[in-house]
């Protein structure tokens, strides 16, 4: 079952062309995890609603693609909703916005990178993943070690890094991290960018209904409007693309 994975290769040529990509996937980690830190869950999506936005910025930049007036409509529907929804926030943090803006431009530049760097190994997700996978580990050490984080591995490695459950809670994370990437190399490569970052609009509904039923996150009323806002924004973004993939 496992015979359509390559054998596993490095060639700095192509790592230097995969770098790239990399260095965008690694500050897209880092950026929603600290997102995750200074908000709520439910305002997560909220707080990286602009994604939509960074991607048709990027697609004109960078693949000089232009976006119709009425996906521009749905793009100001969405910041609409992050403004709203930002001002709403209960539990506010400037860092929380800042992280989470930051976020949303780099799943944007992801997806377009993805996009862009297929063809350096032969369109061949197994083998982008080969390369994403052995660099993020280069380049996420230095910030592992500047951040200090080794320091409270080292302080907590009695009570947490030998427990059962934290060993359990990351392979899962893990495992789950391995099938999202390769889901992600799959729809770019067969769709497009701007597809995967419609896609992650379902991913953004569920998740923020889960939080606000598990969690119990507070949720005020701007927020709440702020939420439907970001939310109907994308699904109408994802509408409209739709319409004018079948009309070509």
């Amino acid at each position: 079952m496992f015979s359509i994975i390559p054998p596993y290769e490095f060639d700095t040529k192509i790592a230097k062309k995969v770098a790239p990509l990399t260095f965008v996937y690694v500050m897209m980690l880092a950026m929603n995890n600290l997102c995750l830190k200074y908000v709520e869950v439910t305002f997560y999506q909220v707080a990286r609603s602009l994604s939509i936005n960074f991607t048709i910025l990027f697609t004109y930049l960078i693949l000089g693609k232009s976006t119709s007036r009425p996906a521009l409509m749905a793009c100001f529907i969405v910041f609409a909703g992050f403004a709203i929804g930002s001002y709403g926030e209960i539990n506010f943090s400037w860092e929380g916005i800042f992280y989470g803006v930051g976020s949303s431009a780099f799943v944007a530049l992801y997806g377009i990178y993805v996009q862009k760097t297929l063809s350096a190994v032969d369109n061949n997700q197994w083998k982008l993943l080969h390369y994403n996978t052995t660099l993020a580990i280069l380049f996420l050490f230095p910030l592992v070690v500047f951040s200090g984080e080794l320091t409270e591995i080292a302080a907590k490695s009695t009570d947490v890094i030998q427990s059962m459950s934290f060993w359990v809670l990351m392979t899962i994370t893990g495992i789950t991290g391995f099938a999202i990437n390769i889901a992600m190399f799959l729809q770019v490569k067969y769709t497009s960018a701007l597809t995967n970052t419609i896609c992650g609009t379902a991913k953004a509904c569920v998740q923020t209904i889960l939080a606000a039923m598990i969690f119990k996150n507070p949720v005020s009323g701007l927020n709440a409007l702020g939420i439907l806002l970001a939310l109907f924004g994308s699904g109408y973004y994802g509408w409209v693309r739709y319409q004018e993939r079948m009309a070509k």
